[in-house]
């Protein structure tokens, strides 16, 4: 699995993904929150498997 994600790109991702994870908790308290593991793990790992649908990459190292 190639990396397809840059360094900004995966820091907002971790960041929309623990603000997301935080409405299970805090606020209104909703299980949509939940959806927040989706940009955390992708922002984690560093690959998107849409951005590999679509054909998109901001890692700015390019590996074969």
């Amino acid at each position: 699995m190639v990396k397809n994600e840059g360094s900004t790109d995966r820091i907002i991702r971790v960041i929309i993904g623990l603000a997301l994870l935080s409405l299970t908790v805090v606020g209104p308290q909703s299980p949509w929150g939940l959806i927040g593991l989706i940009p955390l793990i992708t922002g984690l790992v560093g690959f998107c498997p849409l951005y590999k649908l679509f054909g998109l990459n901001t890692c700015p190292i390019r590996k074969q």
